[in-house]
């Protein structure tokens, strides 16, 4: 039973560091031509649904996880669908808030 448990502990933890990597490039580079609106679109919906399972099933590990997928998705999603100005503004913005932490 321990083994299933730090399989979805690893599983939950990978999926949410899957969108670090996508969420840094944008807001790097400011790009977001080739990413595909209706992917992510579908994508946060799913979160936003599996977070709504899991707080109605009271299942705490599946709403740690899907807010934080759901809150990386539904920014590159947000950067995707923002004019150039505001991705600018926004990653401005955000990597200035890191400087300042570290």
């Amino acid at each position: 039973m321990i083994y299933i448990q730090i399989m979805g502990y690893i599983a939950a933890v990978a999926s949410m560091a899957s969108f670090v990597p996508q969420a840094w490039k944008v807001i790097r580079s400011r790009r977001t031509k080739d990413i595909s609106v209706g992917m992510y679109f579908l994508t946060v919906s799913a979160f936003a649904l599996w977070l709504g399972y899991g707080i109605a099933q009271k299942q705490w590990p599946l709403v740690v996880s899907n807010s934080v997928c759901f809150a990386l998705s539904a920014f590159i999603l947000a950067m995707t669908l923002l004019p150039q100005r505001q991705k600018n503004k926004v990653a401005r913005t955000v990597t200035k808030v890191g400087s300042v932490s570290k």
